[in-house]
């Protein structure tokens, strides 16, 4: 197959997703080709069947905002009929497929050319913006006119079906994806730990530092375990709410031990030496730094909150704890950390779930199913 991937292509696990199923894909010999306005960060420069194709957004007096999404449009067109894709495979609702059905308009008729468009559901294009006033209809019919629909959890799945009335869309759940290969904590050497001294526990944050990630609670979780265990806090990624974190690191006094690593595109070297991973997020879809703390055998500590308790298997591989309830989990964080044997058996527990149910071949096996499915 020739299959067009549009996604993020910024730190995300949307991004970090789309972008490893394309991998994966091209792995097993289809020709891929990721349209988007810069290349994902997870791309590398080359890999055999992997394409690039940069959507330029021309800048003119005439617009204070550059259209975006009609560029993608014009692109995909272009890339579908100068490599006669088969699929276009949109990762987020807006713009992606709503650019998609564009693309498949115009194709339709000018040329009699039919494209199939797929869209994946990944989180916040549906619990956050697609339910703002302003992009609600937009992302309704977005979704109604997908050939075909997946969501990324259940709790996305029903959450879509509630908020857009879209009970007849027919969304298939597939969960995201770890490759048990990168995300094996006996790959790796020490990175962290000589620079932080041995015997300190090590607990770890990744994400992109949006509100929603309550970036603040994770210092305030870390503040209230580092006054009964020695440990230090290491918080990867970077964004908006950096700020927030830093400023509760020094109300708390913990600053000295809270160490922001920035962005880093390759974090699994750095989760096979974290002790624990917290995620006290506001709202989830799925978690896919969870899934790779997991699998990293890092027990996750954090919220009951959306798909996160998909992932998760509570008291098996984490703790979850309801949101905002820094106390609970911080109390869960010491809990795990102050036995050994119980840790120990909880890192295990959750790197053998993490490969029994998200393992990367099954799955993209799935999606491979789900576009023939739909090519028919």
């Amino acid at each position: 197959m020739k299959i067009g991937i549009t996604c993020y292509p910024t730190y995300g696990g949307s991004g970090a997703v789309a972008t490893e199923l394309g991998i994966a894909l091209a792995e097993r010999g289809h020709e891929v080709h990721f349209i988007t306005y810069k290349q994902p960060f997870r791309l590398p420069q080359f890999l055999p069947n992997v394409y690039f194709h940069e959507v330029d957004v021309g800048r003119y007096p005439l617009f204070e905002y550059p259209p975006y999404d009609l560029a993608l449009a014009v692109r995909m067109h272009e890339v579908v009929r100068a490599h006669n894709l088969d699929i276009l495979h949109c990762h987020y609702a807006i713009p992606h497929a709503t650019s998609a059905w564009i693309a498949k308009e115009m194709l339709q008729r000018e040329h009699g050319r039919d494209i199939r468009v797929i869209t994946t559901l990944h989180g916040t294009d549906i619990t956050i913006v697609g339910q703002d006033p302003s992009f609600h209809a937009i992302t309704k019919f977005s979704i109604e006119r997908s050939d075909a629909l997946t969501a990324v959890s259940q709790y996305l799945r029903d959450e879509t079906q509630r908020a857009f009335g879209c009970a007849g869309c027919g969304i298939e759940v597939i969960h995201n994806f770890i490759d048990p290969e990168t995300y094996d904590r006996a790959r790796y050497g020490p990175a962290l730990r000589p620079q932080f001294g041995d015997g300190r526990r090590i607990l770890m944050h990744v994400s992109n530092f949006r509100p929603v990630k309550r970036v603040g609670d994770v210092v305030g979780i870390y503040a209230r375990v580092a006054r009964e265990i020695p440990s230090v806090l290491v918080m990867v990624g970077d964004g908006p709410d950096r700020v927030v974190a830093e400023s509760e690191a020094r109300r708390l006094g913990v600053e000295r031990d809270v160490h922001f690593l920035g962005k880093i595109d390759a974090v699994a070297p750095l989760l096979a030496e974290a002790d624990l991973f917290l995620l006290p997020t506001q709202s989830e879809s799925f978690g896919l730094s969870a899934l790779e703390a997991l699998a990293s055998g890092a027990p996750v500590v954090g919220s009951r909150a959306g798909g996160l308790v998909e992932v998760v298997t509570e008291g098996v591989t984490g703790v979850l704890c309801a949101v905002g309830d820094v106390d609970g989990m911080a109390a869960g964080a010491l809990g795990i950390l102050s036995d050994r044997e119980r840790w120990q058996h909880m890192s295990d527990a959750a790197a053998r779930d993490a490969r029994a149910r998200f393992s990367r071949d099954e799955i993209v096996e799935r999606y491979e199913q789900f576009y023939r499915a739909h090519l028919a």
